[in-house]
């Protein structure tokens, strides 16, 4: 089984998160630094090519063995929707269309979640605006950042082969952590992703087949497991230096993974797309001198698996200042609004409310 882990808790700590006053410091010594703020013109061609290109894959593949298939999701189809789960990410950013557009930002993100055949775009960005807000907030039982682990997770997954069946499991933590602690609302632009995305899971099962959807489903899952692009999901918070919250790969996968590795440079700057995320270094360098860096996603996972001194609870937690919010916000409601009213619909309802009403006054007068 390996050596147990040496930590029972999680690291508290009782001070801020330091991306803020970084950033705000940085503004203030290079101001030239908004130049890289907006949108990556480029960015939305790359995720459609990507998508064509799995649609492509899904014609090549329907006929195919399941060894082939296999192989397939793990070394291209794994890699290739791993990079849409991190395009997802960029466009929760609204890098695509810009922070004026976030509607024509979210239905882009349910065009890039196409190929990962489960919808995910709309409540990754619910949850991910926490996690920027919140990093590391939580309370006794809920939190407000639901990237930590929860408390069952650290207890069960302390040894080698335990963590490696929970880097394995991780698609399934990722997906049902929130349900657990920290429940919200479902919206109407969720549900419209699911609408989509199983419109599109219909359309590659009919026309490729069963394979073909498989493939898809398997290559998602595959990679965000062990796979080394799933290497950021551990390097990126969990404590590899003491006192450091987060942490920047410097590494061959960002060329794939839209630079998701400039991590610290991300928390930093959110709003930079991440085509730009290496020059916020070469600006501001001396902000960026003496943090832990990673070099290589395999190696996090190796570490990870077989350090007594790594696993679920080596991530920094800080006490809950604000309470969990449940309300949904439907984005769609105003356009809800302006048709029914462009249609005469609510006119309608006021007139059939006033018959109604008339007809019940003279049945009582009667």
């Amino acid at each position: 089984m390996g050596q147990s882990v040496s930590r029972d808790d999680f690291m508290w700590t009782y001070t801020e998160q330091p991306h803020l006053d970084r950033r705000t410091a940085i503004v203030k010594a290079h101001p030239e630094i908004k130049q890289l703020f907006g949108i990556d013109a480029s960015f939305k061609y790359v995720v459609l090519a990507m998508v064509f290109f799995q649609v492509f894959m899904c014609w090549l593949l329907q006929d195919a063995d399941w060894t082939l298939i296999c192989l397939e999701a793990y070394l291209c189809g794994g890699v290739i929707n791993h990079a849409m789960t991190l395009a997802i990410h960029d466009i929760s950013h609204n890098t695509v269309y810009g922070n004026k557009y976030p509607l024509a930002n979210r239905f882009f993100g349910m065009v890039a979640n196409l190929p990962i055949g489960v919808p995910i775009s709309v409540s990754f960005k619910k949850y991910h605006v926490e996690h920027h807000r919140y990093l590391g907030k939580f309370s006794c039982e809920d939190g407000l950042d639901t990237d930590i682990p929860t408390e069952l997770e650290a207890q069960l997954f302390t040894t080698p082969i335990r963590k490696f069946l929970w880097l394995l499991l991780q698609p399934l933590f990722y997906a049902f952590r929130p349900l657990v602690i920290y429940k919200k609302a479902p919206t109407d632009l969720e549900i419209v992703n699911a609408a989509i995305q199983i419109a599109f899971d219909v359309f590659v099962l009919h026309m490729f087949g069963f394979r073909s959807l498989i493939y898809l489903i398997l290559g998602t899952l595959i990679a965000m497991g062990v796979h080394p692009s799933a290497g950021h999901f551990i390097s990126e918070h969990y404590v590899f230096k003491e006192n450091q919250e987060t942490y920047s790969y410097y590494g061959p996968w960002n060329l794939c993974t839209f630079n998701v590795g400039y991590h610290v440079e991300h928390h930093d700057f959110p709003y930079i797309p991440g085509r730009n995320l290496p020059k916020v270094a070469e600006i501001a360098p001396e902000f960026y001198q003496g943090l832990h860096v990673h070099t290589s996603w395999t190696k996090v996972l190796f570490d990870f698996v077989w350090s007594p001194n790594m696993g679920p609870y080596m991530r920094l937690k800080r006490k809950a200042s604000v309470p969990q919010t449940f309300k949904a916000r439907h984005a769609l409601n105003e356009y809800y609004q302006a048709l029914l009213q462009h249609t005469g619909f609510n006119d309608l309802m006021r007139y059939a409310r006033h018959w109604l009403d008339l007809r019940n006054n003279k049945k009582h007068v009667e």
